[in-house]
């Protein structure tokens, strides 16, 4: 296997000293040199340099992306147009748009470089309910059309595909959903004017691009219901703040209650001339006292056992029940008035005039200010105007004090969310790395597993019993030297095309391939129920698949075969590698029978092992080829030829 470079992005603040410019001479020199380098080497280091030039744009793309995603404070707009903009150029895509699902229509939000008479249209109806969005919804799942002249021609009642195709000239296209918790919140299309269906890599890029889409939504959300609830505290916090000019008396208490009530009892009786005060909390059934003032023990005791609720018998009792200022010039001469509290706990003659003025707030009752004379002496229309005041102003801090715990409870709460979002953006964002770095460097099985365990305990070593498949090109070195590095390419892309999609068919892991050697594995990490039996059928389609090559390859003057190997056994599986880049590897004496054994193949046969053939006689048709003397096997090995599979 042929590893890249490893390239370093790292500068140094040590400035060295500026080489001198190389002379004519020495640049003639150099370029000799290149020419003369073999044409493949230039090849190659022509491949690493675009890889690595791809792999740089990508990660910035996905910084940028990240960077907006972390700062962007609700700006969708700006995010979504971003991600477009790199999906559809790093994918070399003509245009791009990206959508919102909403309903059961698609809200174009992002366009990039769309064909002029596509953006009116869309400016002018911009939700859709046709096309391959459609089938998006329908499916919930990527939607690649490597031609769309077919997917037209095939779908002739799809008269909006016809027009779509002749407005924009779209031959090859592909949409991924964008999904939260299995439900469908969007999705990114990006378009070819050429017939060119996308890469794997390419797939996977903007499939991480609509992950990030669907991060910055539920973020955005988030933040909206933060700033939701923060306004709504903002503007309780400016009424207060309002009132409180007009509680000039009462501010230096702040949110002190008691000390409030205090203050408001204190210039009730001053101001007013009273002898006594009671204020009163009402908890819907009885009054409850909360400040008195100047009022003997024995009352304040009577009244404690006695709570006074809304009724006729007293005057705060009436203030409860009609929720008006109640004002008695003299106690005596009011037979409804019987609360005992109100001539000191039944001594008469202790008050005469009682003034009570609730507590509202809107409509509901706080309490009441109680208020007396121990003579009979009215109380004027400004006192009572005056207490009435002091009602509002007792209103008020009873509601502050309310506010304030509100407050400070929700603070606490957005402090929480805060921190919650906080975390909840790191841990996303560190997913999407861990996502793409997987899939970058295990197989999809294993990488697909992981993730969706949320654990990388798969990748620790670990022994189990699997089915090991090794197959290779007969000849492949050979035309390899004397064919142009195109050729080989082009080859090999076939070649990988078209067991690529077989293994993914049978579930088999991908353990390795290096040029026309391939490794697979059945049993691990996805547990196979007949292995050995996954393996062999596998195998059997390989051979029908390459075979229509091999014809195809001898009629281009190419004498190249194909080989199969197949053994069953225990293996150590895990991680080899370092920080960077790792393969995840199956090592044990089933991986090197399977490589000899596939050496020994002639082209077109499938040896297996003896173990493999005792869990699939039963289904396919063998031929013994006698035994091998297998390199690193200390014993002959019986092989046998799979002719075909048994026809129920």
């Amino acid at each position: 296997m042929k590893r890249r470079s490893k390239v370093s992005g790292a500068s140094t603040k040590t400035r060295r000293p500026r080489a001198a410019k190389p002379s004519r001479s020495k640049v003639r020199k150099a370029a000799l040199r290149f020419q003369s380098t073999p044409s493949g080497e230039r090849a190659e280091v022509a491949r690493l340099s675009r890889e690595l030039n791809e792999e740089r744009k990508q990660r910035t793309a996905t910084s940028e992306v990240l960077r907006l995603l972390s700062g962007s404070h609700g700006d969708l707009n700006r995010l979504f147009d971003t991600i477009l903009t790199n999906a559809t150029n790093l994918c070399q895509a003509n245009f791009g748009t990206l959508s919102l699902y909403e309903g059961d229509v698609f809200r174009i939000v992002a366009m990039h470089n769309v064909p002029r008479g596509l953006a009116e249209l869309r400016r002018r109806e911009p939700l859709v309910r046709a096309g391959p969005l459609l089938r998006i919804a329908e499916t919930k799942r990527l939607l690649h059309i490597a031609d769309y002249t077919e997917y037209v021609a095939t779908n002739p009642t799809d008269s909006d595909a016809a027009a779509f195709a002749k407005l924009t000239g779209v031959r090859t296209l592909i949409g991924v959903p964008m999904l939260k918790d299995g439900e469908l919140i969007g999705a990114i299309v990006i378009y070819r004017r050429e017939v060119r269906s996308f890469e794997d890599r390419e797939i996977e890029l903007i499939q991480d691009f609509a992950a990030q889409a669907v991060i910055a939504i539920e973020n955005a959300r988030l933040l909206n219901e933060l700033r939701q609830r923060t306004d709504d505290l903002s503007g309780a916090l400016e009424r207060q703040t309002a009132t409180s000019k007009v509680l000039d008396v009462i501010s230096r208490s702040a949110f002190d209650l008691n000390a409030v009530l205090k203050t408001v009892a204190e210039s009730s009786v001053r101001l007013c001339g009273a002898d006594r005060a009671f204020i009163f909390s009402f908890d819907g059934e009885k009054l409850q006292a909360l400040v008195s003032l100047n009022v003997p023990q024995v009352s304040q005791d009577f009244v404690s056992r006695n709570p006074i609720r809304p009724g006729r018998d007293s005057a705060a009792g009436r203030a409860v029940l009609e929720r008006r200022v109640i004002h008695i010039p003299d106690v005596l001469a009011d037979p409804e008035l019987t609360y005992a509290s109100l001539s000191g706990g039944g001594k008469a003659g202790d008050v005469r005039t009682v003034l009570a003025v609730p507590i509202l707030k809107d409509n509901d009752l706080l309490g009441v200010i109680l208020i007396f004379h121990v003579e009979v002496r009215p109380f004027t229309e400004n006192e009572i105007a005056l207490v009435e005041t002091f009602a509002d102003q007792a209103a008020i801090a009873i509601e502050n004090t309310r506010l304030l715990k509100e407050l400070r409870e929700r603070t606490e709460e957005v402090e929480k969310l805060n921190q919650h979002l906080e975390q909840r953006v790191t841990d996303q964002v560190g997913e999407i790395e861990r996502m793409g770095r997987l899939r970058r460097f295990l197989p999809p099985q294993v990488a697909d597993l992981i993730v969706a365990s949320g654990s990388e305990k798969q990748l620790e070593s670990h022994r189990r019993e699997i089915t090991a498949l090794f197959c290779d090109l007969r000849g492949f070195t050979g035309f390899s030297e004397s064919a142009d590095p195109e050729d080989v390419m082009a080859l090999l892309r076939d070649y990988h095309a078209a067991i690529g999609n077989i293994i993914i068919k049978y579930s088999g892991t991908l353990e390795r391939y290096a040029g026309d050697g391939v490794m697979v594995v059945f049993n691990d990490p996805v547990p196979v129920e007949i292995p050995a039996l996954q393996a062999v059928l596998m195998a059997l389609e390989m051979r029908g698949a390459i075979g229509a090559l091999t014809d195809k390859w001898r009629r281009l003057g190419h004498d190249i075969g194909f080989g199969i190997g197949i053994a069953h056994g225990f293996a150590t599986l895990g991680t080899i590698g370092f920080e960077g880049r790792f393969d995840y590897a199956a090592i044990g004496t089933v991986s090197n029978v399977a490589s000899r054994l596939c050496d020994e193949a002639k082209p077109g046969q499938i040896l297996i092992s003896a173990r493999v053939l005792m869990a699939v006689e039963d289904t396919v048709k063998v031929e013994p080829v006698g035994e091998f003397e297998l390199k690193g096997i200390r014993r002959p090995l019986a092989a046998y030829n799979v002719v075909a599979a048994n026809v129920s």
